[in-house]
């Protein structure tokens, strides 16, 4: 992926890749947008592959940009593409969706692949998202059962709705615990920047899309 007067602005600040994933339907993608643009997506579409969003955030008075990398939940779409996924993370996003126990189910696989794919796996931040808490009486996921499974992989549980207006503070908390931790780490590319107030969003970049005619959950 490109983005027009990239090189410029990616040497300028700490550049993090941070995975999303998780099942398909999950709603990957809806939180990543929500996030990288504070709105909830009018119309999304299965990501086929893999598709990227970035912003850039000022932490402490240092810029950070987050770039978010949400992949195809569906396996025939992931094979190929892989190790080129799990290549150079920063840090990783496990989600699952509340009303689907299935889901659930399935992340001691999904961290089993990242451990498989991302020599630095273990010793990277990882936090676990519990995604559509709004539809209350449909959810099966008991927060007691997924703290205990994020207390054992130790990762924090955030429960959230990529829909919910009400939620972007619990969604901006999720990438901004990952932010701190990272402002510390190694980045891909960094320049010192002045200081600036904490946490103020700087700007929100291009975002890439590629989907295909699927409808996902969000």
């Amino acid at each position: 992926h490109t983005e027009e007067g990239s090189s410029t602005d990616t040497a300028s600040k700490k550049l993090f890749k941070i995975i999303v994933i998780g099942d398909s339907d999950v709603g990957k993608t809806c939180l990543t947008y929500r996030f990288c643009t504070g709105n909830f997506p009018d119309k999304t579409e299965a990501t086929i592959g893999v598709d990227f969003r970035e912003r850039t955030l000022d932490i402490d008075g240092e810029l950070i940009k987050l770039q978010l990398w949400d992949t195809a939940g569906q396996e025939r779409f992931r094979k190929s593409m892989v190790p080129h996924y799990y290549r150079n993370v920063h840090a990783v996003v496990f989600t699952y969706d509340v009303t689907n126990s299935r889901s659930f189910e399935g992340l001691p696989l999904w961290i089993e692949e990242c451990e498989r794919y991302s020599l630095n796996s273990t010793n990277i931040p990882r936090i676990l998202v519990g995604n559509k808490c709004d539809l209350k009486e449909q959810i099966k996921i008991d927060t007691n059962n997924a703290v205990r499974f994020a207390d054992a992989h130790s990762m924090p549980l955030f429960e959230t709705s990529a829909k919910t207006d009400t939620e972007i503070a619990n969604i901006e908390a999720i990438f901004l615990t990952i932010a701190h931790k990272l402002k510390s780490q190694k980045p891909m590319m960094n320049q010192d920047y002045p200081n600036m107030k904490r946490a103020t969003v700087l700007s929100v970049d291009k975002e890439v899309l590629r989907t295909n005619e699927a409808p996902c959950g969000c």
